[in-house]
C-alpha cells in the first residue's frame, strides 16, 4: 500500500489524521506504535523521531510528522488527487 500512518491508540492528534484520511476516502494502512517513546524504534527509523502521528507516502516519497502538517498534506495533496 502506498500510504502508511504510524499512530498510537487513543492519541487525539492521530485520530484527527485518521478522520481526515477516511473523510476523503483515502486508502491507507495503520501501523500501531508502542505507548512508550523508548519502544517506538520503527517510527524513529522512518521519521527520525519517536513522536506520532507520522505519515509515509511511498508513491510520492514523502515522510511527515506533526498532525497539522499532515492534515494540510492530506487536504492539499491527497484529497485533491483522489
Amino acid at each position: 500500500m502506498g500510504i502508511t500512518l504510524y499512530a498510537l491508540e487513543g492519541c487525539p492528534y492521530c485520530e484527527k489524521v485518521h478522520d481526515a484520511l477516511q473523510e476523503h476516502g483515502i486508502d491507507y494502512e495503520t501501523e500501531w506504535t508502542a505507548a512508550l517513546h523508548s519502544e517506538r524504534n520503527e517510527v524513529k527509523r522512518v521519521s527520525g523521531s519517536r513522536t506520532v502521528p507520522v505519515i509515509v507516502d511511498e508513491e510520492r516519497g514523502v515522510t511527515m510528522s506533526e498532525s497539522a502538517n499532515i492534515l494540510d498534506y492530506v487536504e492539499k495533496t491527497l484529497a485533491a488527487e483522489s
